[in-house]
Parts: structure tokens; C-alpha cells; sequence
């Protein structure tokens, strides 16, 4: 889906734009009206990131042939879509001395066809699979300027920054999911005196075409509503595409839909079917549950017309047809909180699964687990995948408090009721959370005179505040969480039994990180939560040490290394290595990595053929990657340090 606004940059007059390339070869900078305006501003963005225009691209990144086949395998879902697209395009872009390009999101090529004559002369600029023409790279180019503005243009032949471009025109537009994130972008290069004016609507419309697949793909499941002024153009590229959740909130939508609707991308994940259109939930399901297909007529809430096809996901054609939609799907789509916890780890799994089967009875949770294995985290998911889930949260943590201020922060207190204390009172943690959550964090660091009184409120179900004056009941649903062994703290005196029979409704046992089998898909979810839109990996020997690694501030620990990790990526790095890792993080991983299998037995050559064997993959390495360090020690399986000792012992010459 491609955005609603764009820009073109302008095929400016030879004279002038001679003109705009001297003065930026002299001055390095472009009077103003010599070129467009977007040209400009790609032209500065260029220079800012220290590129010459007579100069070469310096240090552009070029993946070797296993990173571009894990990107491909990445972006799997776009290339698949892509692919067919590419190949029409082709067909009508034959003989013309052309290529078709896809890149990814961050300026990647990922594959391209076209006609093998130009295809050399493409690459003696890097125009080919593995390539980066990110905007940093190359300076102004379709394909890293259209990243950069999120907008379809055509950069011909001296419009390009960097000189050894000039004899490119090119044409892209960026493709973009349905919740508004560029995914890629698809691109004609070709010959600068072989340009076609026709060339940018044949990428526009090849968008829309991949933009479509993709929305289709990515909401098979979900009730999807088609969208056009008039019937015919319902299944055509033109048409809107929406996505609703059972509930009725909007999934997704493609530019075509936002535009018809008056929408923005923000409203996209928040609004609501009944801000849409004049419609309800009740009468789509009951569309959908009717034969046959054909548009029908509905309003917008300015009083026009739109023609409308409802269609049906997988989730509406497997629920009951005589059952309520709405509460189904409030039970289905809060329920993707617990959800999200199950990353594939069977002990966390079998913990979300009891918590399932509980989750709307009237018991209290006792969450145990080392600090930092996510028990807040669960008990928001517990909170937020309820009945109560409309209701309030409120978190307390047990150990963070002075113990004199416990008892008034969780029990309130009236005016005056100490020293210190506002003139207001407060009402106290216990009566916020009324009619919805209650986390006691730390539980077995209460002081023991607290815990008589909070078992007194779990038994009455009311509390009075400090200073006295009226009980006021409340109703709330309970979550202790403990890193402590509340039965030996019962046995040393330091925890009341009954009030640890009161909590232990339904005791989970959160299992630390060390122990989990899902570290992979943990550090895929933390990332996207860090950097929302980027595709961001760990390198391969990274990985490997991490998953070897005892964490002892467990999930917590994590976070917080990856949160360092991409404060220090490079905006348009995607993959986290050794040196964007807390120092003394990375030096305990890398003692990791270092530690070497016992050796296998020596062959009949000894250790000198061992040696000589080493010397020669480290040297065939360092010369097909062209000695760069990170790249071979990523072929041969080592860290760096490892490499940098071997390149040591090589022998002189």
C-alpha cells in the first residue's frame, strides 16, 4: 500500500540543473529554483552524510551471499508477492535496456531482472542483488530517495548525487504494509536515454498489485471490507481495502481506503467500525453469513455513498453462526495478551495454559520466579486478558517502599492521620484498584504487621484507612508475585501461613531465562518492541553465545542490553553485533564464544597439517572478503578475537 502523497522530482532543464551540479561541486551548496525542492533536500541529506558527488561510494556495504539469502529468507512473504509483479514488469520493460529491482526496507537489493546487456553495465555501479543503495550509500537515488520520503519519485540521470550515476534514470516507489510500514521498495533502472514517461504509473500500479497480495496475505484471518465509489471498481487496484478485528476495530487499511474515509494512519489499530461508516458489527456478521457476494450500498458519516463487499476471514467462518460476535471477540482479542507470553517455551506455556483456566474465577494468583523473569509482565497480561481488563491496574512493589510508608501508601489515609501527611488524605493503592487489579510485587517483603491487615481486607473485603473513619468496600482481583520461598519464610517466622493460603489461589512458577528454549523468538519479539518497523537480527555467533549465557538478571537483563544495543545501532544497521552490547556484557559473552569443544583426535598429518589446514581457511577467508575482519570471522565460525590471534600466528610473507 503506497502512501496517498508523493512526489516526482521535476525533470529539470539541462541548463539549470548543470548549473545546481556546479555549484555543488563548487560550493556544496544549490541556490534555491535551480531544482526541485524534494531534489534539494535529498542533494543536502547526501552531502550531510559526508558524500562526494565525483567521488565513489565509500565503504558501501555489500552482503555476501549467506546474508542475502537470510535476508531474502526474511523477507520471504514481499519477495514471494513481489516476484510475479517483477516478472510482468519485465516483459513490458524488455529490450529496453532496463532492470526491475526489489529492495528491502532498509535499501538492500534483494532481486532483480531485466535485460543482461544492461545488467553488466549495472554492475560496474553495484546495481545488483546484495547491494545497499540506502540514501547514505549512494546519495540521491530512486530507490534510497524514495525510502527517505516514503513517496514514489524518478531521479534521471544528473538529478542522481553521486556522478558515476548519471547514466541511470530510475523509477521507484516504496511498497507499504497495511498498517503503514514500508516493507520494500520496487524499482525500473535503466538507461538515462532510454527514459519512458510512462515508467512511474507502471511502478505505481505494480505497488498497488504487491501492496494487495500482501494486505490479503497478512489478514486472511480477519473480516475484510472492500471499498469503491462505484461497484465496478470493487476487486480492481483502485479499490479500498480495511481489515476488522471481531470486535470491529480497524486492523488495517491501504492509502485508497484512508482517503476515501477521511482517515489518517493514526487511526489505524484505534477506530472502531462505527467511525468509519455507518455500520455495526452486527450487520457485517450478518453479511457475511449470507450467500452470495455482490457490493452494497453504505454511508459515510457525511452522508455519501460507497460501494461495499464484505468478506469473510477464517475467524468469522469458524465461529458459531447462532453466537453473539461481540463478546467472542472481546474473549479472542484480549486473550492475545497471555498469547504473546507463549513464544514456545514449554514451561511458560504450560504457565499460560493454568492461568487460562482461571482466569475469570474468583481466586488469587501467587506468581513465583527469580527477579526479573516477567512476573509484572505476566500479571499485566493475566490483568489485560480478563473480565476486568476495562478496569484499573495498580502495581505495588513491597520492597521499594520504607516500611513506614507501606501501610499509608497501600490503606490510605484521612487528613492530618500523620505527620507529613496532605491535607487531601489519599485513598491508597487497595481502593484504586477497586474493580480491577491488584499487584502485591515483592509480597514476601512485607512487614508482618501489614500482612495482618491486608489479610483482614482480603477477608472483609473492605479497608479503612489510617487515621480511621468509615470501611469502604472494594472488589478487586489479586496477583502476588515473589522471588522469595514463602514456605521457608513461613518456617523462619517471616511470613503469616494463613495469609499464604489466602494468596495461593493458583501459584505459577515463571521459569528463568537460562531455562528457557525460546530465547531466539524472545529477542525477535524485545526487538520489534525497541524499534517497531525495523527488522533487526543478531549475528549468527552473537546468538549462539547468548543462548549459552546463564543471564542472571534474566528477561530483565535482556531488555536492557538490547535497548543499549539499538541506542548504539546505526540507523540503517539491521543486525546487532559484539560491539553494540554493554562492554561488560560483551566480555562475558565472548569468554563464552571463546570456550572450544575438546579437541577431536589428531589425524595421521599432526598437529602441524592441523596448523597449516587453520592458516589456510584464515587466509582464504581474509582474501574472498576482502579483509574485512567481521565478514570472515562470520565465515569461518570464530569471533574476532579468535581471528584477530589466528591472523597473529600466520606465518611472515
Amino acid at each position: 500500500m503506497q502512501t496517498t502523497s508523493h512526489h516526482v522530482a521535476a525533470r529539470t532543464p539541462g541548463s539549470r540543473l548543470r548549473e545546481a551540479r556546479r555549484q555543488l561541486t563548487t560550493t556544496g551548496e544549490v541556490a534555491d529554483g535551480l531544482i526541485d525542492a524534494a531534489l534539494r533536500r535529498s542533494w543536502e541529506r547526501s552531502r550531510g552524510f559526508g558524500l562526494a558527488p565525483a567521488g565513489r561510494a565509500p565503504g558501501a556495504p555489500h552482503a555476501s551471499a549467506a546474508q542475502l539469502a537470510r535476508a531474502l529468507e526474511q523477507q520471504r512473504e514481499l519477495a514471494s508477492h513481489a516476484r510475479p509483479v517483477m516478472e510482468f514488469l519485465f516483459e513490458q520493460m524488455r529490450d529496453t535496456d532496463s532492470l526491475v529491482i526489489l529492495a528491502d526496507a532498509q535499501g538492500m537489493l534483494l532481486e532483480a531482472m531485466g535485460d543482461a546487456n544492461f545488467a553488466d553495465r549495472a554492475q560496474r555501479v553495484a546495481l545488483r542483488p546484495g547491494a545497499n543503495w540506502h540514501e547514505r550509500w549512494r546519495g540521491t537515488n530512486a530507490i534510497g530517495t524514495a525510502l527517505a520520503d516514503a513517496a514514489p519519485l524518478v531521479v534521471h540521470a544528473g538529478e542522481h548525487y553521486l556522478d558515476r550515476n548519471g547514466f541511470l534514470t530510475c523509477t521507484a516507489a516504496p511498497i507499504t504494509g497495511s498498517d503503514g510500514r514500508v516493507l520494500g521498495v520496487l524499482d525500473i533502472s535503466g538507461d538515462h536515454r532510454g527514459h519512458h514517461r510512462h515508467a512511474l504509473a507502471l511502478v505505481r500500479l505494480a505497488v498497488r498489485t504487491v501492496e494487495q497480495k500482501l494486505f490479503d496475505t497478512r489478514h486472511a484471518a480477519d473480516l475484510r471490507l472492500r471499498l469503491h465509489l462505484q461497484p465496478e471498481g470493487i476487486g480492481s487496484v483502485a479499490e479500498g481495502l480495511l481489515a476488522l478485528s471481531d470486535d470491529g476495530r480497524l486492523m488495517g487499511a491501504n492509502a485508497a481506503a484512508l482517503a476515501m474515509l477521511g482517515l489518517s494512519r493514526a487511526d489505524v489499530g484505534a477506530a472502531a467500525v462505527e467511525q468509519l461508516l455507518q455500520l455495526d458489527m452486527t450487520t457485517l456478521m450478518a453479511w457475511c453469513r449470507q450467500p452470495g457476494s455482490a457490493p452494497r450500498t453504505v454511508r459515510r458519516h457525511d452522508g455519501s455513498a460507497l460501494w461495499l463487499r464484505v468478506e469473510a476471514g477464517r475467524h468469522v467462518l469458524t465461529s458459531s453462526p447462532g453466537a453473539a460476535p461481540a463478546p467472542r471477540a472481546a474473549e479472542k482479542t484480549h486473550a492475545d495478551a497471555l498469547a504473546a507470553l507463549d513464544t514456545g517455551d514449554p514451561a511458560m506455556q504450560a504457565a499460560v495454559e493454568r492461568a487460562r483456566r482461571v482466569l475469570d474465577k474468583p481466586i488469587s494468583w501467587l506468581l513465583l520466579g527469580a527477579s526479573g523473569v516477567g512476573k509484572e509482565v505476566f500479571a499485566r497480561a493475566l490483568h489485560a486478558s480478563g473480565t476486568r481488563r476495562d478496569g484499573p491496574f495498580v502495581a505495588v512493589n513491597c520492597a521499594a517502599l520504607p516500611e513506614q510508608l507501606i501501610e499509608a501508601e497501600l490503606f490510605g489515609y484521612r487528613p492530618g492521620a500523620f505527620t507529613g501527611a496532605s491535607r487531601d488524605g489519599a485513598a491508597g493503592r487497595i481502593r484504586e484498584a477497586h474493580g480491577g487489579t491488584l499487584l502485591l510485587d515483592e509480597i514476601g517483603d512485607m512487614p508482618l504487621a501489614l500482612q495482618a491487615r491486608l489479610l483482614r481486607v482480603l477477608q472483609d473485603r473492605q479497608v479503612t484507612p489510617l487515621g480511621g473513619g468509615k470501611p469502604v468496600a472494594v472488589d478487586f482481583r489479586l496477583v502476588c508475585a515473589t522471588h522469595r520461598n514463602l514456605r521457608r519464610e513461613i518456617e523462619a517466622g517471616r511470613f503469616r501461613e494463613d495469609l499464604y493460603y489466602r494468596l495461593n489461589g493458583l501459584s505459577l512458577q515463571l521459569p528463568a531465562l537460562h531455562e528457557r528454549q525460546d530465547l531466539p523468538h524472545l529477542v525477535a519479539q524485545m526487538l520489534r518492541g525497541i524499534e517497531p518497523g525495523r527488522e533487526l537480527r543478531l549475528a549468527p555467533e552473537l546468538a549462539l553465545a547468548m543462548s549459552r549465557y546463564r543471564w542472571p538478571g534474566n528477561l530483565r537483563q535482556l531488555n536492557s542490553a538490547l535497548h543499549t544495543a539499538c541506542a548504539l545501532l546505526g540507523e540503517h544497521e539491521a543486525q546487532i553485533d559484539w560491539w553494540h552490547l554493554p562492554d561488560d556484557l560483551a566480555d562475558e559473552l565472548r569468554g563464552i564464544s571463546a570456550e572450544e569443544p575438546k579437541a577431536p583426535a589428531m589425524p595421521a598429518g599432526g598437529a602441524a597439517d592441523l596448523k597449516a589446514v587453520s592458516a589456510r581457511a584464515v587466509s582464504q577467508a581474509m582474501q574472498s572478503c576482502a579483509g574485512n575482519l567481521s565478514e570472515a570471522a562470520r565465515r569461518l565460525g570464530i569471533s574476532r578475537n579468535t581471528l584477530y590471534r589466528k591472523l597473529r600466528q600466520l606465518p611472515p610473507g
